[in-house]
């Protein structure tokens, strides 16, 4: 519990600092984001749960990356996260998640994702800001890519890469779980 309380108040600070940054009042954030003022006034507070796709929406309107509205300050170059160190941002109803493990500093982060996707599961992903771009690399199972409602199946020992800034969905397929590593490559932009 007490690693849930730091990890909201870390959040707040973030959104809040990130928010000034940008020059944005809580009205205007959350009408770019559509999220509610209200939602933004707790989550400002530390109090409340946003969920994955509410994250991702205040990131990609304050043009940041999910995991610097998340992390605290690096006090080490080098960074070794383990699965279990990090909680998941999204959780199926079938057993599927995804955990952010770390996004790399620089004018050009890139997010480091970690997934596993049970058969028939799907996420849809809303469109990110203009320049994202997105791959999923397979490593275990089988799934189904579905990008501007075109379905590309990517098995165990393939990659596939997109322009994030267009709907896509990522879904389970085959008999058993998929494992798979997603990087999102955010272009240049404040950190």
């Amino acid at each position: 519990m007490a690693e849930t309380e730091a990890a909201l108040r870390t959040l707040a600070h973030n959104v809040r600092a990130a928010r000034v940054r940008a020059g944005l009042s809580l009205d205007e954030l959350g009408r770019r984001a559509k999220v509610s003022k209200g939602a933004l006034v707790g989550l400002e507070k530390a109090q409340g749960n946003p969920n994955f796709a509410t994250l991702v929406r205040l990131a990609d309107t304050l043009g940041v990356s999910v995991s610097v509205l998340m992390e605290g300050r690096p006090e080490e170059r080098v960074r070794v996260v383990g699965a279990g160190a990090v909680m998941p941002l999204w959780k199926g109803e079938r057993g599927s998640e995804a955990r952010l493990m770390l996004t790399t500093s620089g004018p050009a982060a890139t997010e480091v994702w970690r997934w596993t996707l049970e058969p028939g599961e799907e996420y849809p992903s809303h469109p990110h800001q203009a320049g994202v771009t997105e791959t999923v690399s397979v490593t275990a199972g089988e799934m189904v890519l579905v990008v501007d409602g075109a379905e590309h199946p990517v098995r165990a020992g393939q990659t596939a890469a997109f322009d994030g800034d267009t709907s896509h969905t990522y879904r389970g397929a085959g008999t058993g779980t998929c494992h798979l590593i997603m990087t999102v490559h955010l272009p240049p932009g404040p950190a």
